[in-house]
């Protein structure tokens, strides 16, 4: 705090008191004059500060008592024995605002107090006072994207001046900020009356522009001798948002793929961001366009932040022998822009702007590239036309019927081969393949009922091998179905039944079974043979399954 002179007025009030002396005394009047002192006033020390008259007729001392002279702040006033009023030191109005003490003269017969009067001294402020700032230094943290008028903070300020005076009032304003650029202008606003400012900015922040702003602040009291005043430096760090659009500049990679190749990579995407590496606003986000088969995929490398362009599913060459795509980019976080157009003294300025999260579409700012990549023509396998076929036929036939002859071709453009056919898997044996004409023959009587087969058919493989380096192999699969002959008698499940004989009738159930399937099978016809008759029976003798009885009263003695 700087020490400063400033002015007092030392106000003494006075009541006027009659004092009577004993019988036959007079009244005595008295008159204290006002006086005036400054506050800080250097001295020298002491001086009058001015003198009390009295009309008397008899011998008075003046004691002087109370704050300024036995109490704080103590010594700084007294009375001497003419009268004079004498101030040996100074007085802060900050500390004391009024000096409350008490005058008597003392009747230097008796001792007694003649007169008792109440002062109260009154310390009129002068501007010993600067305005503090609460923070010699004040930071905060401003995103680009924020729009103009945009309170950025407050700094707060005080006086210690009294505030009902000029003393202690004050004006904020700024007094210079660095650096100076015409896309922003910083401003403060202030209440009247208030102790506090706000900071505002008008313009366009850009982070590429500026990282930091330095702003100093001014609070300058309104004293009419002198106007005090002190400073507060405003530290505003701008965030990176995204202004600026990625683009390319460049591709490398060998920009083709062997045909049936997945998982392969053909070329990286460069590009350059004029925003803060590593940060959302430069992190580069690519979108293929023209792939309608999804035949590839694009990934940002986290540390060039190329785009790196990767095959997924199998091209074909004799298909296309190339794939023309664009590559779009942009970036993680949505983007924005903001140009000044004209500024406006006092007031907003004019901006072209298309703010962040607006909804606004933007995409036809997108930086795009084209891009072709060529398929290499590859040995590929022979093709069978068609893999599958399905041959019915009658089992038991003889060995070496034809059954079907099945056809291929190779499919390379570039590379023309021929192949043979040869058998795959056959478990059984059932057929034999001629290596030229791909003629399937059978190799056996075929049997229905083979465990081989499931539910009547039987299935063999084959393959069309080319001479390619290294030789490729094309699959064809062959079902037979065998249709159903009578080449099976019914057999019993079981051949010996064991039953109890009784008084009364017994039954066991019997069933039979044949491997071929209806009319050559089920149902039976079932017979006892032997001597049967009023001994054993069968019910039903025409069905699935038969019940043996046996007689109720059979003809010979059954144990006890």
């Amino acid at each position: 705090m700087k020490t400063l002179s400033v002015s007092l007025l030392l106000v003494l009030f006075i009541w006027t008191v009659c004092v009577w002396a004993d019988r036959g005394r007079q009244k005595r009047a008295w008159i204290i004059d006002s006086f005036t002192i400054e506050e800080e006033n250097p001295g020298p020390f002491p001086y009058i500060l001015g003198k009390i008259e009295l009309e008397r007729s008899y011998l008075v001392r003046y004691v002087l008592k109370g704050q300024g002279v036995d109490l704080e702040p103590k010594g700084i006033l007294n009375i001497d024995k003419e009268g004079y009023v004498l101030v040996h030191g100074k007085v802060d109005f900050e500390r004391f605002k009024v000096l409350k003490s008490t005058f008597e003269a003392i009747n230097n017969s008796n001792t007694e107090v003649e007169t008792r009067l109440g002062v109260h001294i009154k310390i009129l402020d002068i501007n010993d006072h600067a305005p503090e700032f609460q923070q010699t230094v004040y930071q905060v943290a401003v995103n680009e994207s924020e729009p103009q008028g945009k309170e950025v903070l407050r700094v707060l300020a005080t006086d210690g001046d009294d505030s009902s005076t000029n003393n202690g009032t004050f004006d904020l304003t700024i007094k210079s900020f660095t650096p100076k650029q015409d896309n922003v202008e910083f401003y403060i606003q202030q209440q009247k009356g208030q102790k506090y400012g706000t900071v505002y900015f008008r313009g366009c922040l850009d982070y590429e522009k500026a990282q930091t702003y330095t702003i100093l602040v001014e609070a300058k009291d309104k004293g009419e001798k002198i106007q005090l005043s002190s400073t507060s430096t405003v530290i505003i760090n701008i965030f990176d948002e995204n202004n600026n659009l990625p683009g390319f500049s460049g591709k490398t990679g060998p920009g083709k793929v062997k045909e049936r190749e997945t998982e392969v990579e053909v070329l990286r995407l460069q590009v350059t961001d004029k925003d803060k590496r590593g940060s959302k606003a430069w992190k580069a986000k690519y979108t293929i366009h023209g792939d309608k088969r999804e035949q590839f995929k694009i990934e940002t490398d986290p540390n060039t932040n190329e785009g790196i362009l990767t095959v997924v599913k199998q091209m074909d060459y004799e298909e296309q022998s190339y794939q023309n795509l664009s590559i779009s980019v942009q970036n993680e976080i949505p983007y924005f822009s903001c140009k000044v157009k004209k500024q406006v003294p006092n007031a907003m300025w004019e901006l072209n702007k298309i703010p962040q999260n607006s909804g606004m579409s933007v995409e036809n700012l997108y930086n795009t590239i084209p891009v072709t990549i060529y398929v290499e023509d590859v040995n590929d396998p022979p093709v069978f036309t068609p893999s599958v076929k399905h041959v019915h036929i009658m089992e038991n036939i003889a060995a070496g019927t034809s059954l079907a002859t099945f056809t291929a071709k190779d499919m390379d453009g570039s590379h023309i081969n021929t192949f043979k056919f040869v058998k795959g898997e056959d478990i059984d044996g059932w057929i034999t393949v001629d290596a030229k004409t791909g003629l399937v023959s059978t190799n056996k009587i075929l049997d229905r009922e083979s465990p081989f087969g499931i539910n009547g058919t039987y299935r063999a493989t084959l393959y069309a091998v080319d001479d390619g380096v290294p030789p490729l192999t094309g699959t064809g699969t062959l079902f037979i179905h065998l249709n159903d002959e009578n080449d099976n008698v019914p057999m019993l499940e079981v051949n010996t039944v064991n039953i109890c004989l009784d008084k009364e009738p017994t039954v066991a159930n019997i069933k039979a079974v044949d491997l071929d399937l209806p009319p050559h099978s089920s149902p039976f016809h079932y017979e006892l043979l032997g001597d049967v008759k009023d001994k054993w029976r069968v019910e039903p003798t025409h069905g699935n399954t038969t019940i043996y009885f046996t007689h109720p009263n059979p003809p010979y003695t059954i144990p006890h």
